[in-house]
């Protein structure tokens, strides 16, 4: 059983776009609680190989841009293969210099998560887009974007936070409408208004920037990561001593949304918050409860793998809906041969709570998956092997450590996936 307390790491969703930022001004702008990440170290070096300075320094959990010698306009393949934010690079390029380059993005093996919202909002600005050989080529007329407006059908994190980069530079004013309003956009834009853009309707759905001719070098601390605090609430819940609190810090719980919160709850499990501190306490029971992922203030896509445990451990049966990435279910065929009984039909899994869950061999295949299978084996009997823990690696710093200091038994271990059974 789980007991303690333990610290809540700062956001990489947001991390990524404040460092995108830093590319917009001359001078050296210094992010704090940056966590330390696989897909932070991946995104300073493309950042870097267009001559900007980007240094990283985990003990202190800050990153450093200076732009003063971005001599560039490219983000290589190579390096941006590796994750999707890398394709942040086409704003910041674009804003900052008129033109860009940049590899078409990969990522996690799931969905599809096009970038087409992306290309024709830059071309709504002004921009002239041109696909080559995998690549994307945008120009600006003049070399700085006329400006424009543009609405998002659907709306999407990544695409508003790439439009905002282009247009907080622009010679004229720009508009976004449906745009996201997830707190990683919130704090992006909190961000770019301290450098000095100006764009109104933060937090709304319309964003309206009116683009300046430089922005300023600033020091800003970065937001707690929400799904983080959500995951490990969620195994608080399951894995907690009955009637015995944990406390989370420096998370930050609002940015969760409503209806997580409301969903948690609901499950039995108490939550009191108080400031930065939320302190869970799980139930002698779970009652199973229905989510449907939506956007924020929805309950969010990447905490569905993990509600989907939470729901094998309740006392009954209860069904998780996907409506932002319907085929993001490749944890379920890993988690079945935990002996859990999950069922996807169509855009949804129906879970039956109650079983046995038992451990096993299981492999990871995208980061909010692998975490969903630690989670299953902190209340798994025997042993349970998860494998390709790379994926924890992009999103969760120091998983097994903080584990540990709540009392979990994790190890973990080298070794060669191709190498013959002895």
């Amino acid at each position: 059983m789980l007991s303690g307390s333990v610290k809540i790491s700062g956001s990489k969703n947001t991390a990524l776009p404040l460092m995108a930022a830093g590319l917009l001004a001359d001078d050296p702008v210094t992010i704090t609680n940056i966590p330390s990440l696989r897909d932070i170290k991946t995104f300073a070096r493309v950042m870097s190989v267009t001559g900007a300075e980007v240094i990283h320094d985990p003990s202190s959990h800050s990153v450093t841009v200076n732009a003063g010698g971005l001599n560039r306009t490219e983000a290589p393949y190579e390096l941006v293969k590796r994750m999707r934010a890398s394709f942040y690079m086409l704003g910041a390029l674009l804003g900052r210099e008129g033109k860009a380059r940049v590899s078409l993005p990969g990522g996690c093996a799931w969905g599809p998560r096009p970038v087409g919202l992306h290309l024709d909002g830059m071309k709504a600005f002004g921009a002239q887009i041109e696909l080559d050989e995998g690549y994307v080529i945008a120009t600006a007329p003049g070399g700085r974007l006329p400006g424009g407006k543009f609405k998002m059908e659907p709306s999407s994190v990544g695409a508003t936070v790439n439009l905002l980069l282009a247009a907080v530079l622009a010679r004229g004013s720009s508009r976004i409408e449906n745009a996201a309003v997830e707190p990683d956009v919130v704090v992006f834009s909190e961000m770019l208004q301290n450098m000095g853009a100006q764009i109104s309707g933060i937090g709304t759905s319309t964003l309206e920037i009116q683009g300046v001719d430089s922005l300023a070098a600033i020091s800003f601390e970065n937001c707690a990561d929400r799904i983080e605090l959500g995951t490990f609430m969620i195994a608080v819940a399951i894995a907690g001593t009955p009637g015995q609190e944990i406390v989370l810090t420096h998370a930050k719980p609002d940015h969760l949304g409503s209806s997580f919160l409301d969903k948690f709850r609901a499950t039995g499990t108490k939550v009191e918050i108080d400031g930065n501190n939320v302190a869970v306490t799980a139930p002698e029971e779970l009652e199973p409860v229905n989510v449907v992922t939506d956007i924020y203030p929805g309950f969010p896509t990447d905490l569905q793998a993990q509600w989907t445990v939470l729901l094998a451990c309740t006392s009954g049966n209860g069904k998780v809906k996907e409506t932002i990435y319907p085929d993001r279910f490749k944890h379920i065929p890993e988690l079945r041969r935990m002996g859990i009984n999950a069922i996807v039909v169509g855009d949804e899994v129906v879970v039956e709570g109650g079983g046995k869950v038992q451990g096993a061999q299981v492999m990871s295949t995208d980061l909010r998956a692998s975490v969903s299978l630690v989670l299953a084996g902190l209340v798994a009997t025997g042993t349970t092997y998860v494998q390709r823990v790379y994926h924890l690696d992009r999103g969760y710093e120091d998983l097994e450590g903080k584990l540990i200091r709540l009392g979990a038994d994790v190890t973990r271990e080298r070794y060669d996936e191709w190498a013959d059974p002895e």
